[in-house]
Parts: structure tokens; sequence; C-alpha cells
């Protein structure tokens, strides 16, 4: 693994970040040669922004390859929120997601960890929304492996009060709602692409044990959109419903 070469993508993508620079996209001598290797910079982009407070998982659909990216602790927020950061102004997909909260640690060990076993260490369900922020200003990017670089374009997370009682929740029966303003702009029932979601989680957790340490109690799980991806305008106010489960609110900043 070219570590210079991680080192230098990972710089970028800080930079795009803090808008020091505007990235199309990362050039082509520093795009990831597999997802090992996007891994490596998600890992660089991390050390420089600090504590990781969640994960995002996700999939296409059934079958189809999983991926995940951490969620640093300054992008992670209790709804009701107010985005002010202008950063994001120009960035405002949306997306209504299903996420858990860990109760116990899932450390390395030399077996992997069991569906059960993850489901038990789960201690909360909460209703979420994920701030889709790319920091390439050519997204959709046409390589899967520069997303994964950019930690899946994650730009914040918004979790509304959560639920001890569901245990294993059925991603493929839930009804979300979205609406901007007053208007409902979505409605559907089980519309994650993945259906079941708890086989991304088991991945994730045996995925990240390899990886850094494994899952820690406290952090969130969001695993992948409820609705697909919606764009909100400047100053308006977002509210997402999952039934049975509540509901989570944001607002944004005038451009």
């Amino acid at each position: 693994m070219d570590t210079a070469k991680i080192k230098a993508a990972a710089d970028l993508l800080l930079a795009a970040r803090r808008q020091d620079i505007s990235l199309a996209c990362l050039p082509q001598q520093l795009m990831p040669a597999d997802a090992a290797e996007a891994y490596a910079v998600q890992d660089e982009v991390t050390l420089a922004l600090g504590m990781v407070a969640g994960w995002k998982v996700g999939a296409k659909g059934p079958g189809m390859p999983i991926t995940c990216a951490p969620m640093p602790a300054q992008c992670v927020f209790a709804a009701p929120h107010h985005c002010a950061d202008l950063r994001l102004v120009g960035r405002r997909g949306i997306e209504v997601e299903i996420a858990l909260r860990m109760q116990h640690d899932l450390p390395p060990r030399a077996a992997p960890y069991t569906e059960q076993e993850v489901v038990a260490a789960v201690g909360a369900v909460h209703p979420a929304i994920e701030i889709v922020a790319s920091r390439y200003t050519d997204y959709p990017m046409a390589n899967p492996l520069a997303g994964l670089a950019d930690s899946l374009s994650n730009g914040a997370f918004i979790y509304g009060p959560g639920r001890g009682d569901l245990g294993r929740i059925d991603q493929r029966v839930q009804l979300a709602e979205l609406h901007f303003d007053d208007r409902e702009v979505v409605r559907c029932v089980g519309g994650n692409p993945v259906g079941d979601i708890w086989p991304l989680v088991t991945w994730l957790a045996n995925h990240l044990a390899e990886r850094c340490g494994g899952l820690k109690a406290g952090q969130f799980v969001t695993t992948g959109s409820c609705t697909g991806m919606l764009a909100a305008a400047a100053g308006s106010h977002v509210r997402a419903a999952l039934a049975d489960l509540g509901a989570v609110e944001l607002s944004f900043a005038q451009a």
C-alpha cells in the first residue's frame, strides 16, 4: 500500500472539507487502487478529525457489496438541530435512516460475530437524518472508490430520541415520511434498497473488529436511506418520521 499516496489523498479531502480548495474529484494518481486503499484514506482523514461517534453502512441491494464510513463526533448532533455550517449550505442531500446505538463493545476476537450477538449488543433504535455532502464538485463521481475514500459523502448526522424496547426492528415493513417545511415529499414503506438491515450491521461489526478495534458502546450505526436522497433548499425546515419509532428535525441557515 502506497502510504505517501494515501496521505496526499487524505490531505486533499481535508482541504476540501475546510473549503481551502474546490475538488472536482481525486486526481487519477491519487485514486485508490482498491477498497483497502480507500479505507486507508478514510482512516487518515479520521485521524485528523478526531473521535468517531458512529459509522454508516450500506449496500445498493441484497447480496451487493457492503461499504462503510466513519462519522466524526464533530458532525453528529441531537435533534432538533439548526445547521448553520455554511460549508453545507450548497450540499443538502437528505436521507431518512434507521440508526442503532451500541450498548456493548464488539471488540476483536478470533471468531466472527453472529447476527444474534450483534443484535444483542444494540441498546436503542433511533430515527435519523444523514446530510449527504460530498467533498467533490463532480458528484456523483464515476469512480466509487473515490466516494468510499470520501467517507461515502457523509456531511452530518442528526438523531432523534431512541427506543430501547424494539429489539430486532424490521426495516422491510417500516413506514418512513419526509417533510420539507409543510410539504410531504416522501412516504414509503421498506425503502432501504438492501431490505433487512441486520446483515449489514453484522458485516460492519466484523469488518471493524478486523480494521480498527471494533464497534464501541455509545457509537451509532446508521443503516442506509429509507427514502432515497432528496435535496433541501437553503433556509428550509426538515422533518423525518419513522412509524412507532419517532421523529427527527433540523433546519438550514439561509445561503
